[in-house]
């Protein structure tokens, strides 16, 4: 090896930067950059953009040869997308973690409040219809002709709108869309990080003060522990049967409660709330970063893909504040309808930040408990929706 050879090869990394790969590469510590200050600065679940964050610079570092990089065959972050990702593990184990943290108190003494999980639903299947019309557009996107493809990725996309980072990964993972998992996933997490930037302005622009104003009771008093128990069971059943592709996603959540509501496993809750919940949370982010490669991620397809994804979760959170508007048309008790926009799966961000809305137009005006019940029923409502999004395309595509 000659001197020239000698310094290309120390400073091989700082070569890749000047190359055009390197230029991509700059650009993608940019947008990791944004994500880490949105999660020191302005605080939006730091939790989940910060490590998404890191990964995606560890994912855009200059490659080594002869060195396995973080994404190589043996490249930790690759081992933990095999280990979690690519077996739907991740997505099982935060929500046995989510499930220990719901209280069903609210929903089960206002059952109604469900219709406002499935309402806010809405935009998925807007924006599932939408993206089938325009991934064809997207030259290169899909081989001509190639609508399996299409409908895979439109089905991935629409339930970006339930801002539920888990089921978002367990469609497309099933769908086999590694390539797009980078975008899916960050589509997803930043717009649950999102809600208190996103959901105000839509709120207010569907509702008058007046209605925003609306109190609604709430009875203290909190169920009883047999119906707690038998909750979540009775939800496993009939979902399992109803739409047995949720299974594993409902089933999960549901042991997790069980495991909150049973009285007997306290230390088993406690370590499911606190360290499974953060464990996992941090692996899970790291690895979606890692997917946050440059020459997948800095794409026309990435544009479309969290554009309509903003266009689900506003079309998301549209649904479930019409849904209560019309059911006022014919109730003498009225709703709030900022409710209605909790029925999303961002648990518990949007019941907080629906909340806080009411407490700004009405300092005493507490309407959290009602919120938190439409979020709980969002939570479940993302799930049966995203089974049903399995079931009813892969019986388009023949499978």
């Amino acid at each position: 090896m000659n001197f020239a050879e000698l310094i290309q090869e120390l400073f091989s990394g700082l070569f890749y930067m000047m190359s055009t790969d390197g230029f991509k590469t700059l650009i993608m510590f940019v947008i990791a950059g944004i994500l880490i200050a949105l999660a020191i600065v302005k605080d939006y679940e730091p939790t989940l953009l910060l490590p998404i964050g890191f990964g995606c610079i560890l994912a855009n570092l200059p490659p080594v040869d002869g060195f396995p990089s973080v994404l190589g065959e043996a490249g930790f972050l690759s081992v933990l997308f095999d280990a979690g990702i690519a077996n739907e593990l991740f997505p099982v184990l935060i929500f046995i973690a989510v499930g220990a943290m719901i209280d069903f108190s609210p929903l089960l003494k206002d059952p109604s409040t469900i219709f406002f999980g499935a309402a806010a639903q809405f935009g998925i299947f807007m924006t599932f219809i939408a993206a089938l019309l325009l991934l064809p557009l997207i030259p290169g996107l899909v081989a001509e002709g190639d609508t399996d493809m299409v409908m895979k990725l439109a089905s991935a996309i629409g339930i970006i709108g339930a801002a539920d980072g888990p089921t978002t990964l367990y469609v497309a993972n099933h769908f086999g869309l590694k390539d797009y998992m980078g975008p899916i996933s960050v589509a997803a997490y930043s717009y649950m990080a999102l809600v208190p930037v996103i959901q105000p302005p839509v709120i207010k622009a569907l509702t008058t003060r007046e209605e925003r104003l609306i109190r609604m009771d709430y009875q203290e008093e909190r169920c009883s522990k047999t119906t707690l128990i038998l909750f979540p069971i009775i939800v496993t059943v009939v979902a399992g049967i109803l739409v047995p592709m949720s299974a594993p996603l409902v089933g999960s959540l549901m042991f997790g409660n069980l495991i909150r509501e049973c009285g007997v496993l306290e230390r088993l809750s406690k370590t499911a709330q606190n360290e499974l919940a953060n464990l996992v949370t941090i692996v899970l982010g790291i690895t979606i970063g890692g997917t946050m490669v440059a020459d997948k991620f800095l794409d026309p397809t990435t544009i479309l893909i969290l554009a309509l994804g903003l266009f689900a979760f506003v079309f998301d959170t549209a649904g479930g504040v019409l849904f209560a508007k019309f059911l006022n048309l014919f109730r003498k008790k009225k709703i709030n309808p900022m409710v209605g926009a909790a029925g999303i799966s961002a648990f518990p961000m949007s019941s907080r930040v629906i909340a806080k809305m009411a407490l700004k137009e009405d300092p005493s005006n507490f309407i959290l408990m009602q919120s938190t019940s439409a979020n709980v029923s969002g939570q479940l409502g993302s799930i049966v929706a995203g089974g049903m999004v399995i079931t009813l395309v892969t019986m388009l595509l023949g499978g």
